[in-house]
């Protein structure tokens, strides 16, 4: 009992990166024996996984139908979208500058690559009409999250719009809202063994050999997640928030963790949204309204290692792109990064959507996938970090302009 207690007397983002740096070991030193600890990382997954589209779905609607004011909802909608835009076409440029500065394609061997099918990528007239669901049960079984939010969104809208009539789903919503946000906190207490199994999963499967047999493009994935959050998040931060920035990193290492060892951004959603409240003070209208919005659309790291890719697959093709090739990268990579789904390496697959619009074959993207694919998700967990710092950071930006932060709420001190 003494030991349980000791235990949960450690701060949460104490024990999770532990069992990171646990599981790092593990998977070196005892790769043969991940197998036996693989169920902690599954099991921790389906929990999170679990809680998505029920989060997703009420907390929207009860975070819009609290917004009250419909000019307030158009406010904060704005303003999130823009934002995510300004910090994706950050993200675009900046991956696409590190390709051409280390010039990581240069000389990579494709011979022997094998393809990996595509699939036939979805036109944007299906894409746009997709947003709008023909049947809500079928999107939320599904799990498709445009179509949900689109739901969702316009749930809340006409519960404001309702008036007195629409109280009591108000009610009801931010009910659900509470006990979701209850469950979240007993989950996360399991998060330090899914991030020991995953990440001991992860190295076992790969080795390091990620920092060997392509270690420019693993470089330059980790050298520009840290830019944009060094220089893009910190930024928005400090300089228009003026929150200092070790309470706001301080706040979100929990997020950041969960988001390094699942590789999906929708995964640390719950982790995410349990953050902003506790430890940014955010308040929870703003927090259920744009976190969940950011997990669609919040993609900076996505971004990035798109038009990182987009270079280095021409690189590797032996094409030296004209000015024209890179505008034309540059719109395309960050159309695609906002269209990504928030699961684990779907942005490498967006690759063909955006080399296919530089005149890159179907049968060529296929190789360059097949290439970086068996390496990709110790690639995959380290950009994923940017996603969800650049949600918190345009969340807690939108609360600062709304005048929804509580400054007097911090991280716990570590213990």
């Amino acid at each position: 009992m003494t030991l349980i207690r000791g235990w949960f007397r450690i701060a949460l983002w104490k024990r999770v990166l532990g069992a990171l740096a646990l599981g790092l070991a593990f998977g070196v030193f005892w790769p043969s024996a991940t197998d036996s600890v693989a169920i902690l990382g599954d099991l921790f997954i389906r929990l999170i996984r679990m809680l998505v589209v029920p989060i997703v779905f009420v907390t929207i609607a009860s975070g819009v139908a609290s917004l009250g004011d419909p000019k307030r909802l158009g406010s904060v909608g704005g303003r999130t979208v823009g934002l995510f835009a300004i910090t994706t076409a950050i993200a675009v440029s900046i991956g696409m500058i590190i390709a051409l500065i280390v010039e990581p394609g240069i000389g990579a061997n494709l011979g022997g690559a094998e393809p990996r099918p595509l699939g036939t990528p979805k036109s944007p007239y299906d894409q746009l009409v997709g947003i709008v669901p023909t049947n809500i049960f079928e999107s939320l079984i599904a799990g498709d999250m445009l179509a949900i939010i689109f739901f969702s969104l316009l749930l809340g809208i006409g519960t404001i719009l309702a008036g007195d009539a629409g109280k009591p789903l108000a009610g009801l919503l931010q009910s659900a809202a509470n006990v979701l946000f209850q469950m979240i906190r007993v989950i996360m207490e399991a998060t330090p063994f899914g991030v020991f199994a995953l990440t001991a999963g992860a190295i076992a499967a790969n080795g390091l050999a990620v920092f060997t047999n392509i270690g420019l493009l693993a470089l330059c994935v980790v050298l520009g997640s840290l830019v944009q959050i060094v220089f893009v998040h910190s930024t928005l931060i400090r300089g228009i928030v003026g929150m200092p920035l070790k309470v706001f990193y301080r706040g979100i290492v929990d997020a950041l963790a969960v988001a390094f060892s699942t590789s999906s951004s929708s995964a640390t959603l719950p982790v995410a949204l349990r953050v902003a409240r506790d430890n940014l003070g955010v308040s929870t209208a703003v927090a259920s309204t744009v976190l969940p919005i950011g997990a669609s659309i919040g993609k900076d790291g996505t971004a990035m290692y798109v038009g990182l890719l987009s270079v280095f697959s021409l690189q590797a093709l032996g094409i030296v792109p004209d000015l024209g090739m890179l505008v034309v990268i540059f719109v395309t990579g960050a159309l695609a990064a906002f269209g990504t789904a928030p699961i684990p390496s779907a942005s490498l697959f967006m690759l063909a959507a955006v080399l296919n619009s530089v005149g890159i074959t179907m049968e060529q993207a296929a190789l360059i996938v097949g290439f970086i694919l068996p390496f990709d998700r110790l690639l995959d967990m380290t950009r994923t970090v940017p996603n969800v710092c650049a949600n918190l950071t345009v969340t807690t930006t939108v609360a600062h302009w709304e005048g929804d932060l509580d400054r007097t709420v911090r991280a716990p001190d570590p213990v």
